[in-house]
């Protein structure tokens, strides 16, 4: 270890560009005082990490920050405390407190939520434009980037490929209500003013493999930094280029963190995430008789007279019914007192609907 890196911070600036400031420089007061030196984790592997620091990048060992809970172990886009060590790679000893992070549930047994990115402030979700666009995927990314605390963009790839990009925009907007939407072209540059306009502090790509990120990034970066591949034409997907999360500095104190190819992607405690994705069933709800209506066949039900009346597309609320199913079964997984509630709610549910009906036939 050279003793430039284990002397005090320099004037460099270097953390700069990766989104340091005032605020995370008073959070890390006490490591500093300790010894320790600021980085952020820039890639994660077994056991190690990378991570830059105001000297440079530097490879250093994690596991004092490993932890058997995936929401809570060392992720992409941490700020971290270095321990410098004569002739052995640095120890990664402690991570600041994430101020955001996009969490979906794990694919095991249990009801856990695994970080994709930490402290992110812009999540695009990015879509194709070589076939139609999947609102649903789109609402399902939404909802997580919702529910990170971050502010969500949808972004359509490859609009070369689409004889009416700007069409195909406005109608993802209807399935993407309060985030804006760009179609982009990394091929001809379309776009990207925009989408660089749109993508502040710390931003994460999120989308299924072949979307195009990688070569976003690229464009993004006036380089090619990150390998791209070939999309199939049969199917339109996509080798998994990208097999690792990677952060990489845009200018100006901004980042953009590359993610694999999302396959499946659970929801977990995701309900204000939901509620943002989808506000005008929300804002219907209010109207319905029954406080704790499900939308589905109760009287007075203001969600279902929508649908009916063409206001609100039936596969929006679908989309919804079946995004909310699946947020409150993750979370019962692992919450028994949930469970109990989820019952609860399904039997009283059931019970005023027989009193309605008992009532109507009285009357009639």
């Amino acid at each position: 270890m050279s003793s430039e890196f284990t002397s005090a911070p320099s004037d460099s600036g270097l953390l700069a560009a990766y989104g340091w400031n005032a605020s995370l420089d008073a959070a890390f007061a006490d490591h500093r005082a300790a010894g320790l030196l600021p980085c952020r984790v820039t890639g994660v592997d077994r056991g190690r990490c990378d991570v830059v620091t105001d000297h440079g990048p530097v490879r250093a060992v994690s596991t004092p920050v490993l932890s058997p809970d995936p929401a809570r172990t060392v992720c992409v886009g941490d700020w971290g405390a270095l321990r410098p060590r004569t002739g052995e790679p640095p120890l990664l000893t402690a991570l600041l407190p994430r101020r955001s992070a996009i969490v979906r549930s794990t694919a095991s047994a249990r009801s856990e939520g695994q970080v994709l990115a930490a402290n992110v402030d812009t999540a695009a979700v990015v879509e194709p434009l070589t076939g139609p666009v999947a609102p649903a995927r789109v609402e399902r990314l939404l909802a997580l980037a919702w529910e990170s605390g971050a502010t969500p963009v949808v972004v359509l790839t490859k609009a070369d490929r689409h004889p009416a990009p700007g069409r195909a925009a406005a109608e993802t907007a209807a399935a993407a209500p309060g985030a804006d939407v760009v179609a982009v072209s990394a091929a001809t540059g379309d776009g990207l003013d925009a989408l660089t306009a749109l993508l502040r502090g710390t931003a994460v790509l999120l989308g299924p493999s072949g979307a195009g990120k990688s070569t976003l990034v690229n464009a993004l970066l006036g380089a090619d930094v990150l390998a791209t591949g070939e999309v199939r034409d049969r199917d339109g997907k996509g080798r998994h280029t990208t097999v690792r999360r990677e952060l990489l500095p845009l200018g100006d104190g901004r980042v953009l963190i590359d993610t694999p190819g999302l396959r499946g992607v659970g929801l977990w405690d995701a309900a204000e995430g939901l509620h943002r994705a989808f506000p005008e069933i929300g804002k219907l709800a209010e109207e319905c008789r029954f406080h704790d209506c499900s939308h589905t066949s109760e009287p007075g039900c203001a969600v279902l007279a929508a649908v009916d009346g063409g206001i609100l597309p039936q596969r929006r609320l679908d989309s919804y019914r079946t995004l909310l199913r699946e947020n409150e079964w993750t979370a019962a997984r692992s919450d028994a007192r949930l469970r109990a509630e989820i019952r609860r709610r399904h039997r009283e549910g059931s019970r005023s609907l027989r009193q309605f009906y008992r009532l109507r036939g009285r009357k009639e």
